[in-house]
């Protein structure tokens, strides 16, 4: 099923023993385009801090009331690593973090969690110990940022290939396997209104510095596509008839097989 991240934000965030805080905010992978952590603030006063949870640590959201659980203590999130969340985040950061999880690294592998399938695959099997290898392409990339924060994203100008077409004002979320599989794009300065979605494998690149995502598709491409529907949740018919429609099939995912050991 597809989520909306902004209907994430303010999702309470438990652990074993108490509460750790509330979600404000993501960090997405800009490559693979996966949300890594939840950004939750902790609400202290006297020791207010943000801190990362991944998605590794939660167990089964409970969505009516707004809760993630996670496999963690207060004591543990307390006395995590110290990260700067106003900055894109480095993977030599994220070794620090992983390491003091006990956490295996997810990149290298293949696949949108590395050699797991899922977060909560992972967390059937992750490790104990912490991560000491590295790989080549790891020690290359140790202060490469690639971590970033899904609302820094947010009013970024959309260009198609012949011209501006908006701004972007969401992202849908793959709730099992926490992938961005849409950008939600505000056109309203050009078509009153008028909502769409851009997959990610749309996208010819992000200019960071001037704040702007470039795609491949065509302005007339985007007026005629189907307009997204907040208010209903977005079937796979919808999903199959928007990439008909840009001429992209070939970039929609399958559909997810049913796993019953590991299941959420």
């Amino acid at each position: 099923m597809l989520r909306s991240l902004k209907s994430l934000e303010g999702y309470r965030v438990g652990a074993t023993d108490g509460l750790i805080g509330h979600v404000s905010d993501f960090y997405f992978d800009d490559e693979a385009w996966v949300v890594r952590y939840l950004i939750v603030d902790t609400g202290e006063a006297a020791h207010r801090r943000k801190v990362l949870i991944s998605p590794i640590s939660i167990q089964q959201p409970d969505w009516t009331e707004r809760i993630f659980p996670v496999y963690l203590t207060c004591d543990q999130v307390k006395n995590s690593p110290d990260i700067d969340t106003d900055k894109p985040v480095s993977r030599q950061q994220e070794m620090g973090y992983l390491g003091y999880y006990g956490y295996g690294k997810y990149w290298g592998g293949g696949g949108l969690w590395g050699a797991g399938l899922y977060p909560d695959i992972i967390q059937a099997g992750r490790q104990t110990t912490r991560d000491r290898g590295r790989s080549e392409n790891g020690r290359q990339r140790l202060d490469n940022p690639h971590l970033r924060s899904v609302n820094a994203l947010l009013r970024y100008y959309v260009h198609a290939k012949d011209g501006d077409i908006g701004h972007v004002d969401g992202f849908l979320l793959e709730e099992r396997t926490w992938a961005i599989r849409y950008l939600i794009v505000n056109t309203s300065n050009w078509w009153l209104g008028h909502e769409v979605l851009i997959a990610p494998e749309w996208i010819k690149e992000i200019n960071w510095l001037d704040s702007t995502v470039s795609i491949h598709l065509s302005r007339l491409s985007i007026k005629t596509a189907p307009p997204y529907d907040s208010t209903t949740v977005l079937d796979r018919e919808q999903e199959t008839n928007l990439h008909a429609h840009h001429g992209r099939n070939g970039d929609l995912p399958a559909p997810k097989r049913s796993l019953s050991a590991g299941s959420r």
